[in-house]
Order: C-alpha cells, then structure tokens, then sequence
C-alpha cells in the first residue's frame, strides 16, 4: 500500500518497466583522451546503486551518459532493452552537486517540474503541496528559490525532483558541500524514496554514506568499471587492488 504522504504518481507514469538500464561498449573521448571505456554495466531494480572512486574516475560523466545529457562516442545505453525515447525520458531524474533552480518561488519551481512532465494543472496544486511537506519547505513555498540555505536548495531539488515519481533517479554528490544536518537530511529523503520504490543511483565520495545507503557499489577507475558488486561484500572484501586502496584512503593511480 503507498504512503498516504507519498507523491501520487501521474498517469505519465503509469506504467513502470524501464529497467534494467544497461551500458553495452560505452565509450566517450575528449581532446584525444578516453574519458569512459565501458564494455557492459546493467543497473536493475533494488536498492540503491552507489558510483564511487578516486578523484577524475569518470562517475559524474557516467550519470550524465545514462541520463541522456551526453552522447557517447561509441556504445549504446538501453531502457528495459530499448533505446531510449521521449517517454523514457521522462521517467527518470537527475539532481547535481550544485542545484540548478529555476528564477522563481520555491512552490513554483516544483510546478514548473510538474507541467513540463505532463501532469495536469488540476493535479497540480496538491503535488506541490506534497512535495513541499516531504521536504519541510513550507514556510518558504513562496520565497524565491534562489534565497534558501545551501541545504535547503539541494532538499527542493530533491523533492522537486521525486514529484514526478521517476522511476530512476541520478545523483551526482548531492551532499557533497553540505553540513552534516543537511547531509543528513538529504540522506533520509533519498532513504525513503528508496523504500517507496524509485531506483536511485547516486555518485559519492564518502565510504559512510556509501554504506549507510548503498545496496551496491559500482567501482570507477580511470573510465572503466574496476568492481561492481553488493555493498556488504564490497566494504568487507573489495575485490580490485583499486578499491582496497581507495577505501584505505590511499592515493589510486
């Protein structure tokens, strides 16, 4: 039974099934250099899956390639075995290290994610008015977007980006300039929309967090995928020479 606090989803979304998503060959190059050689990655249903290593691994240029903000030079990426299309594209999310906030009021800027998703203006106010409980931003539903708190505006990014019910949601080191009030904060969000059914996959630095959220861990190293494995076994047993050192905080080469 869904949450009675729970976003309603929109009959845009409906129908679920656009996982797993898959990576087959993927390949980007830049100014000569191989940024991201990937012969195959499948992400499927569960738990969330956490992008971790060292510094210039390539992590948020994956999300980016998944998401569809970047075409690959080589390879392809497929939806539940399809390419994606416009109605794949609107079911998935992507939240940044630095939010990108639209010029208007807090409320405003969750409706705008919500029409341009196609969900009805009668439907409209009440999601809003969910989004901002979830994300305890009702007092500032009609300040302007852009005057919140670091933490606050990464929380409205959060939730605007879950009103839309994506059944996949990408997260490039949302808390990474956050305290810890606020990383704690942004990590119960993600929790519960974990536990309501959305597919998160999230870059991080931090071992902690990792663990606190991570159902399993994708290991990056220099563009390529050095482990991807259960976060359990992961933190008990890192498989790569690469992962041992990351995670014994010493320099990966």
């Amino acid at each position: 039974m869904r949450d009675a606090g729970a976003i309603a989803p929109s009959a845009i979304h409906a129908a679920r099934g656009i996982l797993p998503l898959s990576a087959e060959g993927l390949v980007l190059r830049m100014a000569g250099q191989t940024l991201i050689d990937i012969a195959r990655l499948t992400i499927d249903e569960g738990g969330p899956t956490m992008v971790m290593g060292p510094n210039g691994a390539g992590k948020s240029i994956l999300l980016r390639l998944l998401h569809g903000l970047i075409e690959p030079d080589a390879g392809r990426i497929l939806w539940a075995g399809q390419p994606a299309r416009a109605g794949i594209r609107l079911r998935q999310a992507m939240v940044f290290q630095r939010p990108v906030l639209l010029r208007r009021s807090v409320a405003a800027n969750i409706d705008y994610a919500l029409k341009v998703n196609g969900v009805p203006r009668v439907r409209r106010p009440a999601a809003v008015a969910r989004a901002l409980a979830l994300g305890g931003l009702e007092p500032q539903a009609r300040q302007p977007a852009r005057t919140l708190s670091g933490g606050e505006q990464q929380r409205l990014a959060l939730v605007r980006a879950l009103a839309v019910e994506p059944e996949i949601l990408f997260l490039d080191e949302p808390t990474a300039s956050l305290d810890p009030a606020a990383t704690a904060a942004i990590e119960r969000l993600i929790a519960d929309a974990a536990a309501r059914g959305t597919k998160i996959v999230m870059v991080t630095h931090d071992p902690g967090q990792a663990r606190r959220l991570g159902a399993e861990v994708v290991f990056m190293h220099r563009g390529r995928i050095a482990e991807h494995t259960d976060a359990d076994a992961f933190f008990r047993q890192p498989g790569s020479r690469e992962a041992r050192a990351f995670l014994a905080g010493e320099l990966v080469l």
